[in-house]
């Protein structure tokens, strides 16, 4: 008789938890798109879509706005990411820090403080009218949403661009120099074709990241309407709903978001090579005129991309009465968000995110062993699988998983089940790659070394496999973390009053026009990530964060 190998076994539960979790719920989504309520197959749908313009302009607005994002991201976050790398700047530390808090807060949040601080009656916006007779441009519609975007994305170009900018070798700078290639010809023939690999991954998480982003087109965009937006108005609106045609749109974003996919997989290819950083790049002190203006650009670009979230604070403070803010500050928002589903909201959260996060993990650990380890056709299909809710916007997870677990035998819809499932899915990608990055530099002889002195498969991996991955795991996780905690695109399709999150609290008082409570609730989700941070870089001692 065979025996059974526990790995192979492993594999057949990984696959048949994607089948149950992942596919079985697509498949109700492509049924609602492709068959009538009758059950008759029918491209109505798909019909009614792209024959009207007032639903097909928003593919072009969603790539319009996304492509400004992406365009505008690599323009500011290089030239930072530049200037963090090569230069020995002060409070290079606290830069990096406050870079990545920017982008680890729920983007709605970012729109809504924008409106408080551009909006019609913004406190800049009234200010400049009053002081200087001045009316400034609207905040709504597609440049508010390429503004609050790029301001709250262009932290992961600069984390990627850091990573990239330190495996260059300085043997290379020196080289280009003893040819005569220095200063802004340096950078772009030199520099900017070794980090191109780089480049394209950070341009397609961005993408991804904005193109699914649903609360800043919904709060700032007014008319200019996005994919998610629509999604979200099809299956819930207040003006009537149509699951069926919410699920054909769900069916062109996934397709739209696949075919940017393996573009970016496709021109990644191309530009594939190997450096190592065997003499590391050397920082150089910044002086004159250029030193200045370094410092100029890396703290106003933070304190800019920053500001959003001080003023939601600094307004959780402040009296108010609905969307009135009054003289004077006091504890009130913060005793109403106590009346309020306040101590709810974070048990939630918190216990949504351990779960989710343990799971993950676990998840991570075994999928990244698989992949690289024993490399079969049935472990790089989970793989593959394992990436599918990276390329697609949140509502349409929610929307699945409400198909598919909405009815019996899985009758899972508003139950603490369904939440973690989701945020499972939806934020898993982040700790796998990064797990199965780490697991790629580990050499296999040091498990054949503790295997050739009596221990077992198992025990090794456990022991010394697990142990060597503990850094790539807890990069991994600290993202997959923030990200859970900050969900709103699934969150939206799937809460009720008892697993509503902070997240949804802050959105709800938002929606309602109750601004101090909205703020108070905001300022616990921002300190909520700020303390995640500050422990990761205290646990693990690093000085950055790898995605």
């Amino acid at each position: 008789m065979k025996k059974i190998e526990i790995w192979s076994v492993i594999s057949w539960v990984m696959l048949g938890m994607f089948i149950l979790f992942l596919i079985y719920p697509m498949f109700g989504i492509l049924n609602q798109a492709f068959f009538s309520p009758e059950g008759s197959f029918t491209l109505e749908q798909f019909t009614k879509f792209f024959s009207t313009p007032y639903y097909s302009s928003t593919i072009l607005n969603s790539f319009q706005v996304t492509l400004a994002v992406m365009v505008v991201t690599l323009l500011i976050g290089i030239p930072f990411a530049y200037f963090y790398s090569f230069y020995s700047l002060k409070g290079a530390k606290f830069l990096f820090v406050t870079a990545i808090l920017c982008c680890m807060s729920a983007p709605f949040i970012g729109a809504y403080s924008w409106i408080m601080l551009l909006g019609r009656n913004g406190v800049i916006t009234v200010f400049i009218r009053n002081v200087f007779g001045i009316r400034i441009g609207s905040i709504y519609g597609f440049s508010g949403i390429l503004m609050v975007q790029a301001l709250k994305f262009f932290p992961l170009v600069f984390v990627y661009m850091n990573g990239a900018f330190k495996s260059i070798d300085n043997t290379l700078i020196e080289a280009s120099a003893n040819m005569g290639c220095t200063g802004i010809k340096r950078f772009f023939t030199v520099i900017m074709q070794l980090s191109m690999p780089t480049i394209l991954a950070a341009a397609l998480l961005v993408f991804m990241r904005a193109f699914a982003d649903f609360g800043t087109p919904l709060l700032i965009g007014e008319g200019y309407r996005t994919f998610p937006v629509e999604i979200y108005n099809q299956y819930l609106g207040e003006n009537g709903t149509n699951h069926n045609f919410a699920a054909a749109i769900s069916v062109i974003a996934i397709v739209v978001t696949a075919m940017v996919f393996f573009l970016q997989k496709f021109l990644t290819k191309r530009y594939s090579f190997s450096i190592s950083a065997l003499h590391p790049v050397q920082k150089k002190k910044p002086k004159g005129i250029a030193g200045a203006l370094m410092y100029i650009y890396c703290y106003g670009l933070i304190a800019l991309a920053f500001m959003p979230q001080l003023y939601i604070i600094y307004l959780s403070f402040r009296n108010c009465d609905g969307a009135v803010f009054k003289p004077g500050f006091s504890m009130g928002n913060y005793q109403k968000a106590m009346k309020k589903l306040l101590v709810r909201s974070i048990n939630n959260t918190m216990i949504f995110g351990v779960v989710s996060l343990l799971i993950i993990i676990i998840l991570a650990i075994l999928i990244a062993y698989l992949v690289v380890r024993r490399p079969k056709v049935l472990n790089h299909t989970i793989d593959t699988l394992s990436m599918l809710p990276y390329i697609m916007p949140g509502s349409i997870i929610g929307i699945a998983l409400v198909i598919a677990f909405g009815k019996k035998p899985f009758a899972l819809t508003g139950t603490m089940a369904i939440m973690i499932i989701a945020l499972v899915i939806r934020r898993m990608p982040y700790t796998i790659r990064s797990a199965t990055a780490t697991l790629q530099n580990i050499p296999i002889s040091t498990e054949e070394a503790s295997i050739s002195l009596g221990a077992g498969k198992l025990k090794t991996f456990f022991t010394v496999t697990t142990p060597m991955m503990a850094n790539g795991i807890m990069s991994g996780a600290i993202l997959s973390w923030v990200a859970i905690v900050t969900e709103l695109s699934s969150a939206i399709i799937l809460y009720n009053n008892k697993t509503i999150t902070l997240t949804m609290s802050t959105y709800a008082a938002i929606s309602r026009g109750n601004d101090g409570l909205a703020c108070a609730f905001a300022a616990i989700l921002t300190a909520l990530t700020t303390v995640s941070l500050i422990l990761y870089l205290a646990v693990t001692k690093s000085e950055d964060i790898k995605l």
